[in-house]
Parts: C-alpha cells; sequence; structure tokens
C-alpha cells in the first residue's frame, strides 16, 4: 500500500504540473539551452499563438519559430547563465508565417538530474505596441504642430517691418507673443498675444516688471530670477515655468530671449518670445505616467512568471525521495525566489529601475530562514545596512543571488550539529570619489559556523554555488575575499557610480 500511495502523491502532482503549465495565458517553452535551444516541452498557450501542435514543437531549435531577420539566442543565453534571467522583445513566426511581435521573460535553472534547462514565457504585445504607437504618434503630430507654429512666427518676424497687423495674426495663430523689457526705465512690452496668454486686456497693460512678474508661480520667481542674472552676463536663456491666471488656472509657458547691451557694453534691454505649451506638458505628463505603468505591470507580471516556476519546482521536487536531489531542487527555488523579490520590490515602487537593496536583503533572507526551518534552534541573524542605497538591476541581481547562495551555504553547512550561531551581513560605502562619482562598496556576510577547510580556495570551488559566486563577483568587476577566524568570513567589494542620490552600476 506504501508504494501506491506514493504513485497517487507522483499523478496527483503530475495532474497539478500540467494544470499550470498547460492553462497559463501565457505561452510557455521548456528548452536546453545547450543545443541553440532545443524545444523540450510547450504548453497550449504558446502552441495556439504559433499554429503547431506540442509533438511539432518538440525537438525544434527555438530559433525556428522566430523570424528570419531576428538575431541568434545566443547573447541571451549568454546573459542568462550570467544572471539567472533575461528579458527581451523577439517577432515570432507562426506556423502558416504570419509573424508577431512577443515578450520572452527567460530563466535559467538546473533540473533535478543537474541538467541545464532554460524557460521561455512569451506573451503577444502586439495590440499594446499599436497602442503605444497611436500615442506616440500623437506626440509627433503635436510637436510638428509645434515646430510648424515656430515656423510661422520666423516668417512673421521678417514682415514685422511691412506689416505690424500680420505679426499680430501670426502670433496668434502660433500662439506665440513676444515682449521687451527696457531696464533703464522698468517698461515692458508685449504684443497681443501676451495678453491673450495671461487672459489680461489690452486695456489694463502690462506696463512695468513688477507687473508681469505678478503672474509667475510664486514658486518658480527665484529661478527665473536666477536666469535673468545669467542673461544680463551674456547668457541667452530658454526656461519653463508656471503662471496663475485671474480665475485660478494654472498654465505652463516656454520663454526664450536675450540681452540687449548698449554702446558701453552694459545691459540696456531684454527681449524674447513667450509660448503657452501647456497641452504639450500634460501630453509629456501623460507618457510619463504611461510608461510608469508599463514598467510596474512589467515586473508584475515577471514576478508572477517567476512564482509559477517556483511553484513548478515544488511540484517536481515532490516527485523524489532522494535528500540530495530536494535540495538540489530548493537550491534552484531560492535563487528564483531571490530573483522575484528583486521584482516585487520594483513593482512597489514608482516606475523606477533601482531598488531599495536593504529592504530587498531583509526580505531575501527572512526567506530563506522560513526555508531551512530553523524553528526551535537559536540561531540569530545581524544586520548592518547602509541606509537609502539603491541599486539598479544590474547591480541587484549578481548581488541578491550572491547573498543567497553564501546565506543559503551557511544555513546548511555552518552549524551541523548546533543548536544555536550567528550570521552577520553587512552592507557599507567604503570610499567616495567626487571626481569619478564612483563609490566603494563592501558586503561581508560572516558566520560563527564550524568554518570551511582549510585546504578549500574560492576560485576553485566544485559546488555550483559557489562557482556562481565566483562568476557574479566577475561580473560585478569586483573583488572577493576569504576569512576563517571563529567561522567564515566573506567580503565583496565593487565600485558602483552615483547618479541623483541613486547608486547605479559602475
Amino acid at each position: 500500500m506504501r508504494y501506491g500511495n506514493i504513485d497517487q502523491k507522483l499523478m496527483d502532482g503530475e495532474t497539478l504540473y500540467r494544470m499550470i503549465f498547460d492553462h497559463s495565458i501565457d505561452g510557455i517553452i521548456l528548452t536546453d539551452p545547450r543545443d541553440d535551444g532545443n524545444i523540450l516541452s510547450a504548453n497550449l498557450a504558446v502552441c495556439r499563438m504559433l499554429g503547431w501542435t506540442e509533438e511539432e514543437l518538440v525537438g525544434k531549435e527555438h530559433d525556428a519559430i522566430l523570424d528570419l531577420q531576428e538575431p541568434s539566442l545566443s547573447a541571451l543565453l549568454d546573459e542568462l547563465i550570467l544572471s539567472g534571467s533575461a528579458r527581451a522583445q523577439l517577432t515570432y513566426r507562426r506556423k502558416d508565417g504570419t509573424t508577431f511581435l512577443g515578450e520572452a521573460s527567460m530563466v535559467f535553472f538546473m533540473d533535478c538530474n543537474g541538467e541545464p534547462r532554460t524557460v521561455s514565457i512569451i506573451r503577444d504585445i502586439t495590440e499594446r505596441k499599436q497602442t503605444e504607437k497611436s500615442l506616440y504618434k500623437a506626440y509627433e503630430t503635436l510637436e510638428e504642430k509645434i515646430k510648424e507654429r515656430t515656423a510661422e512666427l520666423e516668417e512673421a518676424y521678417k514682415s514685422l517691418l511691412e506689416n505690424k497687423l500680420s505679426l499680430s495674426e501670426a502670433q496668434r495663430i502660433a500662439h506665440i507673443g513676444n515682449w521687451e523689457w527696457n531696464l533703464l526705465t522698468d517698461e515692458v512690452y508685449c504684443s497681443d498675444e501676451i495678453y491673450r496668454i495671461l487672459q489680461v486686456h489690452p486695456q489694463a497693460p502690462v506696463s512695468a516688471h513688477n507687473d508681469f512678474l505678478s503672474y509667475i508661480d510664486l514658486d518658480d520667481r527665484d529661478f527665473i530670477y536666477n536666469s535673468i542674472q545669467k542673461a544680463l552676463q551674456g547668457e541667452p536663456f530658454s526656461i519653463e515655468y508656471r503662471i496663475n491666471l485671474s480665475d485660478g488656472e494654472k498654465r505652463t509657458v516656454h520663454s526664450q530671449g536675450e540681452v540687449v547691451f548698449d554702446e558701453k557694453g552694459s545691459p540696456a534691454q531684454i527681449r524674447g518670445v513667450l509660448q503657452d505649451i501647456t497641452e504639450r506638458k500634460k501630453a509629456e505628463e501623460a507618457l510619463e505616467r504611461m510608461d510608469k505603468i508599463r514598467i510596474k505591470e512589467i515586473h508584475h507580471r515577471i514576478k508572477n512568471n517567476l512564482q509559477i516556476i517556483s511553484s513548478l519546482l515544488d511540484l517536481q521536487a515532490e516527485k523524489f525521495e532522494d535528500e540530495n536531489i530536494i535540495e538540489a531542487f530548493r537550491e534552484s527555488q531560492n535563487r528564483v525566489i531571490s530573483m522575484s523579490l528583486i521584482h516585487e520590490e520594483l513593482y512597489k515602487g514608482e516606475g523606477t529601475d533601482t531598488l531599495d537593496f536593504s529592504a530587498y536583503i531583509q526580505k531575501l533572507v527572512e526567506s530563506l530562514f522560513k526555508t531551512y526551518k530553523l524553528s526551535g534552534k537559536n540561531f540569530s541573524l545581524s544586520m548592518d545596512m547602509e541606509e537609502d542605497i539603491f541599486f539598479d538591476m544590474d547591480t541587484a541581481i549578481p548581488l541578491g543571488i550572491t547573498v543567497n547562495e553564501l546565506v543559503s551555504n551557511s544555513l546548511k553547512h555552518a552549524f551541523t550539529g548546533r543548536d544555536k550561531g550567528n550570521i552577520l551581513i553587512k552592507l557599507c560605502k567604503e570610499e567616495i570619489s567626487c571626481n569619478t562619482h564612483k563609490s566603494l562598496f563592501s558586503l561581508t556576510i560572516s558566520d560563527d559556523g564550524k568554518g570551511l577547510p582549510e585546504d578549500l580556495e574560492l576560485k576553485s570551488a566544485e559546488s555550483l554555488g559557489l562557482q556562481l559566486v565566483n562568476i557574479l563577483v566577475d561580473q560585478l568587476d569586483g573583488k572577493i575575499e576569504l576569512k576563517r577566524n571563529n567561522g567564515t568570513q566573506v567580503t565583496i567589494r565593487f565600485m558602483v557610480t552615483e547618479n541623483d542620490n541613486l547608486i547605479q552600476s559602475a
């Protein structure tokens, strides 16, 4: 009866695995990266996308379902081996010869037999691309209209001496007005279009600089003052600022001008043009919001797909009783989870590709402690992390996987036969270069366990985890140091470039 129960569990696990695999709304392909992406399995969704049956797809190379103009997958596979994941937009070819644009998220892992495998999750983004194209086309049309109106204004300036009325009409069409400020008398001249932009009747003229200044938003007045001071030194200005109309509406304008100097070289006049760009700014902000939403959606989908892969690995592990095989599945699952947490944190952010690394490491290590089921044992974790450190994905992913491997190694091996132990994780900024805007960081992971064997060298370690650590540290152009005093201490030093208080890979 015992063997019968095991067979039933295997059958139930296989059924659940096929249910998830076959009913995913995204296409899923399992390939062997060593053989030009030889397809091993394909779910129903990808079969519907491509018009092939699973039997027809199995055995084909991944390149065979791509458009002939697409580059080889070798570059993506190289990225997979180094970082564990990759994503790209590829053109796929259906059985009937038609094509569609797909967004592919790829994850590299080792199966239960130690064989490398690649899971590609494909989503048809044709409609989304068409929508984006329409929005960008609308934006380009708006830009073209602005250019056309500017050209009309330039043409109107040429005919200024011939017909002042023609200039006024041209300014009305282009919604651009010109102004002059006499620095000696403080008098201001504004064309009719300036009054229309400010919604002021020409019979109540803006005759002095302070009159015009009263329309400018308080938060922008210092900025304008500084720009004028630079202009008085001979530097032309081109600035954007906000104005407040009499009805309470806020508008955004663009002002461009220059200072006119007298024969003695003293500033005598400032003249320029003013254009209402409120609608253009609204379009730019709408595009920016759309881009942030799109980025958050990408991170959300990748996180969900990685969680599906983690569940698939869990289902596969249930089919085995060999502890070594189960442990291999658990290690692969932890690597997938470490990447999934990165996309989860990025999804919670503000649509950027930078990650609060301290918060991420806290969640990652807590997940590892739960995975290794250390309840009932007195193991403690201490963290000393630099605050407000944001890494981009090129730094966060390899560094996160490195922490995963080293902490997992401590939990598995450092405290064998012990009921207590301590693990310390420390991230700090050691040096800052003002000239190059680069900073030297150090990441230290240590434990007070039994320590690594004296004859073990990290660079020549045979375990997959330590080999992966070496590859990832090289990817960061970092250096790794090992100490064996009262346990094991691994320190990794790497350089990053700082920009606007965000930390990005060097």
